[in-house]
């Protein structure tokens, strides 16, 4: 599960606005704004997998461990590498 941090930490690695997003991942501004809030307020788990997916399809790795959460943009070169999600 991706947290609100998470996702805006992504979209400013990408340069993406909250519309590009919404857009790339096909929910609405009002959803992804929710899901963006640090108010805590209820996303539908089909809202932030869509959004997960848009991220990782344009590089982003979601990192979750004991120590704590972060993103990782994947370069150009190594993103060709690797295999599809």
């Amino acid at each position: 599960m991706i947290t609100a941090r998470q996702s805006r930490a992504a979209r400013a690695l990408l340069g993406w606005t909250q519309e590009t997003l919404a857009d790339k991942a096909r929910v609405s501004l009002t959803a992804l704004k929710r899901l963006e809030s640090e108010s805590g307020l209820e996303v539908y788990e089909s809202t932030r997998d869509q959004v997960r997916r848009a991220f990782e399809g344009n590089g982003v790795i979601f990192l979750n461990s004991d120590q704590g959460i972060g993103v990782l943009l994947v370069d150009e070169k190594h993103r060709q590498s690797r295999p599809s999600p």
